[in-house]
């Protein structure tokens, strides 16, 4: 007897969870796609009464026919961007592949889903003069001593070590080696690596941690014990919240409204591909499983380059003359 479909994504996005060990915010995407799909196989079984008694549990597996999931983006391209519909198409493949491997599906039909041409767009990054605006502005404003140390040294380590913000919101404190100028990071799929920290990130880590016992509850005293980050409040410091504040600074340091922690990885991606280290170097820094993900960023570096030779070669700038 066949299971029906919503009980074979139960499964599968248990199997995320627990085995591949995808983050929350994965496992919560992709339930969320095959939601739409589960919705939509079972309303085209609804409307199609001589097929009611085959379909009406959803099925099986085997509901999922190439047709269906044809039909089902065809729908989707009407009011979904490109890159939201390549994005459910992997979600599908990935639940076709389990449901193949676990025998519940002779083939994956999704396999033959063409995905829609997304334009990658270039990594959003600081020069490096906005970049040091953003992590000193901690230092001038107008808040409590511990939260401008706090702040400070979260800027530093997002720049500094370009960690993606789940990182760093549950970067624990036996997970540093201030010594050593190290952090030992948790990151997709629990993959643990090593990154480097300057001096400056060093340093403003620890005057944060010499001072963090000043963010226990005002009432209740309490600490979260391993946190390195934590609110004013004594709790972990989460995704959200680290949002907000690199977006508070990244207006105040350089007018950027805009700013999020991502592009604080990205230009520390991008200073580093300038300043010469290597692309293997850098992934290892950001944990990268694909090097084609971490060469996004000579892109970057070209076009900085072509604005660098516009404003200042001589023949470029006779160029724009004539």
């Amino acid at each position: 007897m066949s299971l029906p479909l919503s009980a074979l994504k139960r499964d599968f996005l248990v199997h995320l969870a627990e085995e591949r060990h995808a983050s929350p915010h994965t496992v919560s995407a992709y339930g969320r796609d095959l939601d739409a799909l589960l919705a939509f196989v079972a309303a085209r079984a609804d409307a199609r009464p001589a097929s009611r008694s085959r379909a009406r549990d959803a099925s099986a597996a085997a509901a999922l026919d190439l047709y269906v999931l044809r039909a089902w983006l065809g729908e989707l391209a009407r009011t979904c961007k490109p890159t939201s519909v390549a994005r459910k198409i992997a979600s599908v493949r990935s639940f076709g592949r389990w449901l193949k491997r676990h025998g519940h599906a002779r083939v994956n039909p999704a396999e033959q889903l063409a995905s829609p041409k997304v334009r990658r767009e270039l990594p959003t990054f600081l020069s490096a003069e906005d970049a040091a605006s953003v992590v000193e502005s901690p230092s001038s404003a107008a808040v409590h001593p511990a939260v401008a140390l706090r702040d400070r040294a979260l800027l530093e380590l997002l720049y500094a070590g370009g960690l993606r913000v789940s990182e760093a919101s549950g970067l624990d404190l036996d997970q540093l080696e201030l010594g050593e100028r190290t952090a030992r990071v948790l990151g997709k799929g629990r993959k643990e690596r090593v990154v480097p920290l300057g001096r400056a990130a060093t340093a403003a880590l620890a005057a944060w941690i010499a001072a963090r016992d000043a963010l226990a509850h005002p009432r209740t005293r309490q600490l979260d014990p391993r946190a390195v980050f934590v609110s004013t409040r004594g709790r972990r410091l989460g995704p959200r919240a680290i949002q907000l504040l690199v977006r508070r600074y990244g207006l105040e340091g350089a007018g950027r409204a805009d700013l999020h922690p991502h592009a604080l990885r990205h230009t520390c991606a991008t200073h580093l591909l300038d300043g010469g280290a290597d692309l293997r170097a850098i992934q290892e820094v950001l944990g990268h499983s694909s090097l084609s993900t971490t060469q996004r960023y000579t892109h970057v570096s070209v076009a900085h380059l072509l604005t660098v030779y516009d404003s200042a070669h001589p023949l470029a700038k006779r160029k724009r003359v004539e």
